[in-house]
């Protein structure tokens, strides 16, 4: 999906260098290695939850490591939430949800950055209850289907 880019698409505004080092500082991690294994392991799982376009669309917004990381994996066939989505990162990772929901905020918080606004509402609408707060965004309730 990766390789084939949208018309006027803007090139990405941070180098893969400049994430690590902006996830390093939101992080407080000691080594550049570590703020790198919370990129790869967040955008990985994440890869794991979005599809379609907007999946291609934030590739399309990451530096080339960053989107491949992302895109590498692929989709799940269940939804999880965002407690759940911290979770299976802790498990995956062998680490405390703690330790996981402290990764998804530092890495999340520099994607938001280079997200486009219209692109991050696109994929919170995508993804089930509790990602908007994993972007450092407000959790609105969503409107319940009439019975």
């Amino acid at each position: 999906m990766y390789d084939q880019p949208r018309p006027h698409q803007a090139q990405p505004t941070m180098t893969f260098e400049q994430i690590l080092e902006h996830v390093r500082h939101e992080g407080a991690y000691p080594t550049r290695e570590r703020a790198e294994e919370a990129v790869r392991s967040v955008l990985a799982a994440l890869g794991r939850q979005l599809v379609g376009d907007e999946r291609v669309d934030l590739a399309q917004a990451l530096p080339v490591e960053a989107a491949l990381a992302l895109t590498a994996q692929i989709p799940a066939t269940e939804r999880l939430t965002g407690w759940d989505f911290i979770k299976d990162m802790a498990a995956r990772a062998g680490t405390s949800p703690a330790v996981a929901r402290w990764d998804t905020g530092a890495v999340l918080a520099v994607v938001t950055r280079l997200t486009d606004p219209g692109l991050l509402t696109r994929i919170l609408h995508q993804l089930p209850t509790g990602y908007a707060l994993l972007f450092g965004q407000a959790e609105l309730r969503r409107p319940q289907p009439a019975a």
